[in-house]
């Protein structure tokens, strides 16, 4: 089972004492985050250094900035009222107090939706995980990255190969299956995706498993028809479960920015999204898109990629996340 750990767990396991060493958990987020913080944190740094009194003008610049890292409209805009509120009150005397009211807006809009997957041990078997979202985003591997967890944690997972649209979707799937010892239900390429999913549920009941992960084809969401096919996939897990699926997990590549907000939004119109995955966060500058899709779609955020490796899909934790962005 995916828990939170508590918050005296988390300061042993997660940090340090002040001035000593990270721990490498942390540091792999730091060094992901990295771009993200360099156009953000950093440059703030540099707005300081050159005008060290607290301004309504460097205000508006760090709005430039927030807006620039895909913080979005309306979380910058939640920001910046409560930075000019705060300098009107004269809390705003130095750089420090600038950060500190940074963080503290921050992690008012990401705590909210830093809630972790969960599956049940004494929930519905098996708990269906239906995996959506665009080509490109990273949704198969990101499928077999949460096999592998649930593999680690003791949770016996089927695989359904949903996407039968590309034969590499279907390749991938059954390799991520063999690495993680997950099997995989597939048929040939061009088959009816809803039947695929349909039979993985039937097997997943009928061999007790504890766990289904649906894989579907990426499709755009401004593309009407795949969406309904999606809508079908949905209906269908339903009729052999009234409560499946019991999660909905959109895949989305934090490298587009305000696309990938885009996509959440009809992604969630469509399926009813129950959490959001954020992959590919290592090689964008556009971080600030977590907070954006916190703050105006209020989803669950269960997991964010911050590599190659299995481990580097990671359950979504604000404060872990705050920190490495303000890491200085």
């Amino acid at each position: 089972m995916f828990r939170r750990k508590d918050r005296s767990q988390n300061r042993n396991d997660e940090t340090t004492a002040p001035g000593g060493p990270r721990p490498r958990r942390f540091g792999r987020l730091r060094d992901a985050l990295q771009r993200t913080r360099t156009g953000l944190t950093a440059r703030i740094t540099e707005l300081f250094a050159r005008q060290r009194a607290v301004s309504g003008e460097l205000v508006e610049e760090i709005e430039d900035l927030l807006l620039s890292a895909d913080v979005g409209i309306a979380a910058t805009t939640q920001i910046v009222a409560d930075l000019s509120q705060r300098l009107a009150r004269k809390q705003l005397a130095d750089p420090e107090a600038v950060f500190n009211a940074l963080r503290e807006n921050m992690l008012g809009i990401l705590e909210p939706v830093s809630r972790p997957l969960t599956v049940p041990n004494d929930g519905p078997r098996p708990f269906v995980v239906l995996m959506v979202g665009v080509n490109g985003t990273g949704k198969t591997t990101t499928i077999g990255k949460l096999a592998s967890r649930l593999r680690a944690e003791g949770r016996n997972v089927l695989l359904a190969a949903g996407d039968t649209f590309r034969a590499a979707a279907i390749e991938q799937l059954q390799t991520w299956g063999e690495r993680v010892g997950a099997p995989v239900i597939a048929q040939q390429i061009g088959a009816d995706s809803a039947s695929v999913v349909y039979d993985a549920v039937h097997s997943a009941k009928a061999r007790g498993f504890d766990v289904l992960i649906a894989d579907t084809a990426g499709r755009l969401h401004t593309q009407v028809n795949l969406m309904e096919e999606l809508k079908k996939v949905r209906r269908v897990i339903g009729k052999l479960d009234p409560s499946a699926p019991h999660e909905t997990l959109l895949v989305v590549d934090a490298g587009t920015g305000q696309n990938a907000l885009a996509q959440a939004r009809q992604f969630h119109q469509a399926v009813q999204v129950s959490g959001i995955a954020l992959t590919k966060l290592d090689g964008t500058a556009k971080g600030g898109i977590v907070l954006a899709i916190a703050r105006e779609l209020a989803l669950p955020i269960r997991f964010i990629g911050v590599g190659e490796s299995a481990e580097d899909l990671r359950p979504f934790n604000a404060s872990e996340f705050v920190d490495a962005l303000f890491e200085r």
